[in-house]
């Protein structure tokens, strides 16, 4: 594996906030993000862990206003139940990641699988973590004008 860091320059320096609700789900998603953004070079200097999908924002907002993170990555598992519950948190804690990334201009990932999927449709997506991870590398990288990943 190739040492990124010593080709790109200073890390992009990395807080991740992820759900406990289906924790065995998204302790999985958390290692393969950490494992991930150390392959692309990115430091993961913060990981806050909340309760459910709909508890991201206010921590995810803290982390953007620091100084010491460059973007945040949100890793969840919304898994379909009876009712449209999943449907609602879903849209509501995207539409507010998206809208905190944009009032603090910076990244945000999002990497929270769902709705409508089952526990088995969740452990199967367990990898879109590093997905959520390469997105706000690539898109930090971008926006600063340094080298983009092939």
């Amino acid at each position: 594996m190739r040492d990124k860091k010593k080709e790109e320059g200073p890390a992009i320096r990395l807080g991740i906030v992820v759900s406990e609700f289906h924790y065995d789900i998204t302790m999985m998603m958390l290692e393969r993000a950490k494992e991930h953004a150390a392959f692309l070079g990115a430091d993961v200097v913060k990981v806050v862990t909340v309760p459910g999908v709909f508890d991201m924002g206010l921590a995810i907002k803290h982390l953007l206003q620091s100084m010491a993170i460059d973007g945040v990555v949100a890793l969840g598992a919304v898994i379909e139940g009876e009712t449209e519950h999943d449907d609602i948190v879903i849209q509501h804690a995207a539409r507010k990641i998206a809208d905190l990334a944009v009032q603090y201009d910076k990244p945000v990932g999002l990497g929270i699988t769902g709705p409508g999927m089952s526990r088995l449709q969740a452990e199967e997506r367990i990898e879109r973590a590093k997905a959520a991870v390469e997105s706000v590398v690539k898109l930090h990288r971008a926006l600063h004008n340094e080298p983009a990943e092939q």
